[in-house]
């Protein structure tokens, strides 16, 4: 099957833009790009809408009455989801790790605005819990006689990854047009590991000279290697694709997570500083903070040599600043 056999249904702004960081580049080192897919528009942008373009697709031929996901408190999935079931009909049910807050701010605003039905679970007892949660949600939304679609947190599945697929062929296209080489590393924030999975098919297929980095930020039960290689397998298969992924040559950087998944890191804040003091642009402590500083240090270290080509995808997350105001003005003495 091809990739555009894959029923899919647009409501990313696509394409995303290209943006070149010379001030930050220049600093590191390095040629760096950013793939602004913060700027896909829908439900307040992020790069979940390329995942939901295809796992909408699904859930409207099914029939879907209620969509059914999860995530964190300041969960960009979440969001978007909530956005499509409204964009289509659907009532949004979000099961969301953590206890109801005093006050709804960021992603959880936005969810509050959109309706959402949002079920609280405490964090300790998350990742028991969260998949007999959903269930429950869709079995009470069947007793009602309306159809549920379950989606799995972050939209990692092989169906989801095909938005990434989708986006190294846009890159593709993109670098050719302007005449550019590819790059020699993609890095992108890995959480749910759906978006990587997509990006190593589409490398493969589309850019097989480019590496792929992932940056970790948050723990994870099962190993991400083998967690995304098994996902992008499946990936691979849905597209008849013959491609196979050795965990052990999934490259996943696993030190900056902090103290844990959306608790703002230190080095992460860093990071969203200076981003926005060098370059105007603003990162999140959730993702793409702790991403960036990760691949700061990775050109620090050596792990990515002085003057390669490098693209890093910013998955937006803009909402998850504001929740820690306090926090990320603490270095402001005025």
């Amino acid at each position: 099957m091809k990739l555009t056999d894959i029923p899919r249904i647009s409501l990313g702004f696509l394409p995303t833009p290209l943006e070149d960081l010379k001030r930050i580049g220049a600093e590191l080192g390095i040629e760096l790009t950013l793939k602004r897919d913060d700027f896909t528009g829908f439900g307040g942008g992020g790069n979940k809408v390329r995942k939901l373009e295809y796992l909408m697709a699904d859930a409207l031929d099914r029939g879907a009455k209620v969509l059914i996901t999860t995530g964190g408190h300041q969960s960009n999935h979440a969001r978007m989801t909530a956005a499509a079931a409204r964009k289509f009909g659907m009532k949004p049910v979000l099961v969301l790790r953590g206890n109801r807050p005093d006050v709804m701010q960021g992603n959880l605003l936005l969810d509050h605005l959109l309706g959402a039905e949002i079920d609280f679970l405490d964090p300790d007892a998350y990742f028991a819990e969260i998949n007999p949660r959903m269930q429950q949600h869709a079995d009470a939304a069947s007793a009602r006689g309306e159809t549920p679609y379950v989606i799995p947190l972050g939209g990692a599945s092989a169906l989801g990854a095909m938005g990434y697929v989708a986006a190294v062929k846009e890159l593709s296209e993109q670098y050719g047009e302007a005449g550019r080489p590819a790059p020699e590393f993609i890095v992108a924030p890995v959480g749910s590991g759906g978006t990587l999975a997509g990006l190593l098919i589409g490398c493969a297929m589309f850019w097989p000279r480019t590496k792929v980095i992932g940056i970790a930020v948050s723990a994870s039960a099962v190993p991400f290697s083998e967690r995304i290689a098994a996902m992008a397998d499946a990936g691979a298969e849905l597209l008849g694709f013959d491609a196979r992924f050795d965990p052990a040559d999934v490259a996943i950087e696993t030190g900056y997570v902090g103290e844990a998944y959306a608790v703002p890191s230190a080095e992460g804040n860093a990071a969203i500083g200076r981003l926005a003091r060098s370059e105007g642009l603003f990162l999140d402590p959730v993702y793409t903070g702790k991403a960036m500083a990760g691949l700061i240090d990775c050109v620090e270290r050596g792990r990515i040599a002085p003057g390669r080509r490098v693209l890093f995808v910013h998955c937006g997350g803009s909402p998850a600043l504001f929740p820690h105001a306090e926090l990320l003005t603490r270095d402001r003495a005025d």
